[in-house]
């Protein structure tokens, strides 16, 4: 598993975008949980709960969120709603450290400047890892000419003083076509920006700016699906949905071309673009019992198996044991992010922060 160290050092050289977009569980709210359902939520004591949830931030981190809420609320019989958004993580955190949601996700951990503002608004939180994901980079179907990139090549590609100089592909290899280099990618205020241009170029949020941007997954999986020259990143979830209309290029971090898969990206070998995910729970909103419970499901085993069935990498069950026991002492604040981020892996520091 790849430690965690010092990776975030945020320097904004990009206009702020974010995409808003809410999602309310329509199977929690509309009543019509199945027997089998019923008798579930009965059995596990849920059945009688009721309440909201709002959970917002990472496109990445919604495909989990969303799952594991269908299923939370169907055991409630519909009485807990949760609605679930979509505004990037760094907009997640603007919201969520003004107290207007209960959970955010993230596919980073939190900025400096973020645990200042929660501080500033008297928020405090648990941060919760929840997968891990490789940031996969891919191209269209029919390109015939990429099949693996070194990070020095992606380097090239999307350095801050490559835009508008390193326009087509053969400036990559001499060998490559005489044709327009076209790019997609995540807003700024996605976490998955963050990660990338930090593995990538060296400096969170330095990147060149002449390509397409978009905080909705789905716009950047029909940009490159339709345009054979395009080349693109994002979480390896929305790869996996989208394999049969892309094709995922193989990357060079030191050691010879490696292909994200959930093995490669669960040992660390997927390098250097393996990265865990994360949940942030208000502790004002872990006192409602409803909420409470909810990330026990969460955590528990049902939703490590919707974590793997939605394309991503669950963690071994000790780090999931690990994680809730922090939630459960109510031990509060960052150790994965902030201004001094801990080091070593995921285990070591969950460990030694119990």
């Amino acid at each position: 598993m790849q430690p965690i160290g010092k990776l975030f050092r945020p320097r904004m050289i990009l206009p702020a975008t974010a995409l808003l977009i809410l999602v309310t569980i329509l199977a929690c709210g509309d009543g019509a949980a199945s027997t089998a359902q019923q008798d579930a939520g009965n059995a596990t004591g849920l059945a009688g709960m009721k309440g909201n949830i709002d959970i917002n931030g990472s496109s990445t981190v919604f495909p989990i969120s969303e799952a594991v809420a269908e299923e939370f609320g169907k055991l409630t019989g519909g009485k807990v709603r949760i609605t679930v958004g979509i505004s990037g993580t760094g907009g997640g955190f603007k919201i969520f450290c003004t107290g207007e949601t209960d959970i955010t996700n993230a596919s980073r951990a939190i900025k400096a400047s973020e645990v200042t503002l929660c501080a500033e608004a008297g928020i405090e939180y648990t941060e919760i890892p929840v997968a891990i994901d490789g940031l996969t980079v891919m191209v269209n179907l029919t390109n015939d000419f990429i099949d693996c990139l070194t990070v020095e090549e992606l380097h090239i590609i999307w350095a801050a003083e490559s835009e508008g100089t390193v326009t087509r592909w053969n400036q990559i290899r001499a060998e490559w076509p005489d044709e327009p280099m076209r790019l997609y990618g995540p807003g700024v205020d996605s976490g998955t920006f963050d990660y990338f241009t930090d593995a990538v170029n060296k400096k969170a949020q330095v990147s060149r700016g002449d390509f397409t941007a978009s905080e909705d997954d789905n716009v950047l999986v029909q940009g490159i699906s339709g345009d054979k020259y395009s080349l693109g990143y994002f979480g390896y979830s929305y790869y996996y949905e989208n394999r049969a209309k892309l094709k995922a290029v193989e990357i060079d971090g030191g050691d010879g071309c490696v292909t994200p898969t959930e093995a490669t990206i669960n040992d660390g070998s997927y390098k250097p673009l393996s990265r865990p995910l994360f949940i942030y729970l208000s502790k004002t909103a872990q006192q409602q019992q409803h909420i409470s419970e909810f990330i026990r499901y969460y955590l528990g085993n049902e939703g490590q198996q919707l974590a793997a069935e939605v394309g991503y990498v669950p963690f071994q069950p000790e780090l999931y044991e690990l994680a809730l026991n922090r939630v459960e002492t109510g031990r509060t604040g960052t150790i994965f992010g902030g201004a001094t981020p801990e080091d070593g892996t995921l285990e070591e520091v969950l460990s030694a922060n119990q």
